[in-house]
């Protein structure tokens, strides 16, 4: 993605070890990669759990599943605010005898949906079994598979975009929103296990090609109020979940394991996060 060194008045200046960047395009805009991790400001602390994909040979014309030919190990980083400033990655091949950082994999990854088709976003418990069956090994904790991340991939962000600044849900101190935006839309398959996932309810007007709100729910944690919303960005070319988050007081706890909750339930469904951005 481009960079631009403009920043809005007011705004706070880039998490260091991380470039001044734009916030990023719908999907298939193509991620940069960084040339040296940045310091820990993503609150792995309160988020610790790695998000794993199998990832399958080429399909061919056979009657049966292939056998999984790897897996692929990623984290978000989340910066102060709880928006997603880099993707690190790490990789592991049978007949490979050590994981390997796998950044260029996981940018690959949301441009190329012929790599997507073979991607099959699991659980940790999933994914021990399948590298247990190829490894024959117990699979690695959380904190050694970070071992192995690579440079990873700085993803472009910018000061909140203040629609209105004025905006503040009635009764809570302050109101964010944040998108969690997918490589592409979901299939029928993955739609209906998305909002099993996320608890969602449809629309009256799903079959509406021009509707741009798919689905909608609505959960309170402590005196914190949370709604995500399905969206089609502009004519449908790209997917996403809209996530407000009205907060009783200044802090807010409970939006990372929120975005984290959301994140996962799209991605168990057959979709590919490809950042979190927040816009006021």
């Amino acid at each position: 993605m481009s960079t631009s060194s403009v920043q809005p008045a007011g705004s706070a200046a880039p998490q260091p070890g991380s470039a001044a960047v734009r916030r990023s395009e719908p999907a298939g805009t193509v991620l940069v990669a960084s040339p040296a991790r940045s310091p820990a400001t993503d609150h792995r602390a309160a988020v610790p759990v790695l998000d794993y994909y199998l990832i399958h040979p080429p399909r061919r014309d056979e009657p049966e599943p292939s056998r999984p030919a790897g897996l692929l190990v990623e984290e978000f980083g989340l910066g102060a605010d709880r928006s997603a400033v880099r993707l690190d990655s790490a990789g592991w091949t049978p007949g490979v005898l050590r994981w390997h950082g796998a950044s260029a994999l996981s940018r690959e990854l949301r441009v190329d949906a012929h790599l997507r088709d073979r991607v099959v976003g699991v659980s940790r418990q999933e994914a021990a079994v399948v590298y247990h069956q190829l490894a024959g090994a117990v699979l690695p904790d959380e904190e050694t598979l970070r071992g192995y991340f690579d440079g990873g991939t700085v993803l472009p962000t910018s000061a909140p975009l203040w629609l209105d600044t004025a905006r503040v849900t009635a009764g809570f101190a302050q109101t964010r929103t944040y998108r969690i935006l997918f490589a592409a839309g979901p299939d029928p398959d993955s739609l209906a296990k998305l909002l099993n996932n996320a608890g969602m309810t449809v629309v009256p007007d799903l079959a509406d090609p021009q509707a741009r709100v798919v689905a909608v729910a609505r959960r309170r944690v402590g005196g914190d109020a949370f709604t995500w919303k399905l969206r089609r960005i502009g004519a449908g070319a790209a997917w996403g979940l809209d996530v407000t988050a009205d907060l009783v007081g200044g802090g807010d706890a409970a939006v990372a394991p929120m975005l984290r909750e959301l994140t996962t339930a799209a991605r168990l469904a057959g979709l590919i996060p490809v950042t979190i951005e927040r816009f006021c």
